[in-house]
């Protein structure tokens, strides 16, 4: 009877093939990981992470802010969005973050139109509002974002023009009087 022995030459086939093993493995995760986040559509149950309302009953454009944990936070407005994002305590690594394009989107029931909102243009101080009272209109075009501003005021700023000062939310279903 034969007792088969490992070989160095096996041991040496086997750890090459769990070497490739491991770098397929890693380059299927790392594929995964560089995959473009997509914007994800709330539903009528997708609620407000600073208030719990539900997105779908306000106006105006929605905003979402898309963690590295995997977590999301949707805001009913962007005034919301800001004043989370721009507070010194928030810690959380930001991967995306979306807003909607109101230059094509319905002002008064936005669905869809989905554009990153770091890449956008903000109208602040215009005459229309969203769930919490004054909001910023977003827009992926400089020219629509212009044209809101001309018929509605306010004034243009980029994503990184917004401040915290700009971000108060003062307004709101709490002061509506319609309520």
């Amino acid at each position: 009877m034969k007792v088969k022995t490992n070989s160095v030459g096996q041991l040496h086939r086997a750890a090459k093939i769990g070497l490739s093993a491991l770098v397929v493995l890693s380059a299927v995760a790392c594929h995964k990981a560089d995959q473009p986040i997509q914007a994800i559509e709330p539903t009528a149950q997708t609620a407000c992470a600073l208030d719990g309302m539900l997105l779908l009953d306000f106006p105006g454009p929605k905003a979402q802010i898309h963690y590295a944990d995997g977590e999301t936070d949707f805001f009913c407005d962007t005034m919301e969005m800001f004043s989370l994002y721009l507070k010194p305590e928030q810690q959380r690594r930001v991967k995306a973050i979306f807003t909607q394009d109101m230059g094509k989107a319905n002002w008064q029931a936005p669905r869809g139109q989905w554009i990153d909102a770091r890449k956008a243009y903000f109208v602040i101080g215009s005459d229309m509002s969203g769930s919490m009272g004054p909001t910023l209109a977003s827009f992926a075009r400089m020219e629509d974002a212009r044209a809101f501003s001309k018929t509605h005021g306010g004034k243009v700023l980029r994503f990184d023009q917004v401040t915290p000062e700009m971000t108060t939310l003062a307004g709101g279903v709490i002061h509506d009087e319609r309520m």
